[in-house]
């Protein structure tokens, strides 16, 4: 009982702090200055996006052999020095004079967050922390949603004051604070440990195992559809919020406001999850985001839906960042656990790198319109495989 009491203290909060500001300066920060970029550069969108694209491509490329690295032990090394890597690759986007400089700053971010945000930190506190880690991963998730918060009116000011590619020298100032976050918070994990906490050992075959199973590629197509929806929403919000009749100050404010609806919702899980469960948390938050997707088409008749739009796309998608590794280790198991949650997540990390390219072709194709209805569609059918899933779980 005192081992499941113990939710890593300090530890756990520093490590929250940490994948706020690398979410903020390396990922975020790209859509909070996406219209300065193109000013400041002179390139496209289409151009401008490769770079997210390629970074997610190898970040995708990477996740089961980092998986592989935490089942061994070496988690809390890659936390420590991703987010320096990822630094040094926002800097490189504040220098890069061509689109093949851009491109190179992108992969080495794609190779640093590989091992610094969310999938590495997940499976790095559940071998730590066993069943301890469902509520450190909830404590992470909350602090962790105020990135968009952080960044969007950062970005706003920044980008005003410095152009789009000086703002990024800010960014890889932010993203440099994870490193002694992460660094204090991996050496007390690791001493609790030598105290008495046993660490998950890696299983041969479990990930063999898994991809054996049709609840794995259910999974993996379900997290798919909606890390591509978000990928492309995000990426394209200011520009969306314009479309629907937002000035610039209002929509960088309805952006920011997907942070705090991603702490909101994971909160409102947490004061419930006793009641309704995991699987119908599920297809709620799956359901947020579909009616999100309605309320951002609708919304040219009344700008100001925008902001239930943040609502309900922030508070699905930041419950599904605490739900997707709990519901892998019940439905595929612990054993193994960062090598099978590592290529479950190359399906929502490859989609996030095909979504700024997607939907500046969507963009250039359709309009707004054709963004408004394909993410519509895929989260509508994310959420019908989720709910076959579940069902057919029951079951069994």
């Amino acid at each position: 009982m005192a081992a499941e009491a113990d939710k890593g203290g300090a530890a756990v909060w520093l490590l929250a702090v940490g994948q706020t500001v690398i979410y903020a300066g390396s990922y975020y920060s790209f859509p909070a200055l996406l219209p300065d970029l193109e000013t400041a550069t002179g390139w496209s969108k289409a151009t401008l996006a490769l770079g997210p694209t390629l970074a997610f491509l190898i970040m995708a490329s990477l996740t089961v052999v980092t998986g592989r690295l935490v089942d061994r032990g070496l988690g809390g090394e890659m936390l420590v020095w991703g987010p320096v890597l990822a630094a040094l690759g926002v800097a490189g986007l504040a220098l890069s004079p061509t689109p093949a400089t851009w491109l190179l700053a992108w992969a080495l971010i794609g190779v640093a967050q590989a091992g610094c945000v969310y999938e590495t930190l997940f499976a790095f506190l559940i071998r730590r922390m066993g069943e301890g880690a469902r509520a450190a991963i909830t404590r992470v998730t909350l602090v962790a949603g105020f990135a968009g918060t952080l960044a969007f009116p950062l970005g706003h000011v920044v980008g005003e004051r410095l152009g789009g590619q000086g703002g990024m020298w800010v960014f890889a100032g932010v993203t440099l604070l994870a490193v002694p976050c992460n660094l204090w918070a991996v050496r007390s994990l690791r001493r609790r440990e030598r105290a008495g906490t046993v660490a998950v050992r890696p299983a041969n075959g479990a990930l063999r195992a898994a991809l054996k199973r049709p609840a794995f590629w259910s999974i993996a197509v379900c997290f798919g559809l909606f890390g591509l929806n978000h990928g492309i929403l995000i990426t394209y919000v200011l520009e969306l919020f314009a479309d629907r009749g937002a000035e610039a100050a209002m929509a960088a404010t309805a952006a920011a406001c997907i942070g705090p609806a991603q702490v909101a919702g994971r909160v409102a899980f947490m004061l419930g999850e006793a009641r309704i469960g995991n699987e119908r948390a599920t297809l709620l938050a799956l359901g947020s985001v579909v009616l999100a997707g309605v309320l951002l088409w609708v919304a040219g008749v009344a700008p100001w839906l925008i902001f239930l739009f943040a609502l309900g796309q922030g508070a699905g998608m930041g419950i599904m960042s605490i739900l997707r590794p709990l519901l892998i280790a019940e439905i595929l198991g612990r054993e193994g656990f960062g090598a099978v949650s590592g290529a479950v997540a190359m399906a929502p990390i490859l989609a996030s790198a095909a979504a700024p390219a997607l939907g500046a072709l969507m963009l250039e194709a359709g309009g707004p319109v054709a963004v408004y209805a394909g993410c519509l569609v895929m989260a509508f059918l994310g959420w019908v495989i989720a709910a076959i899933l579940l069902r057919l779980r029951r079951a069994e």
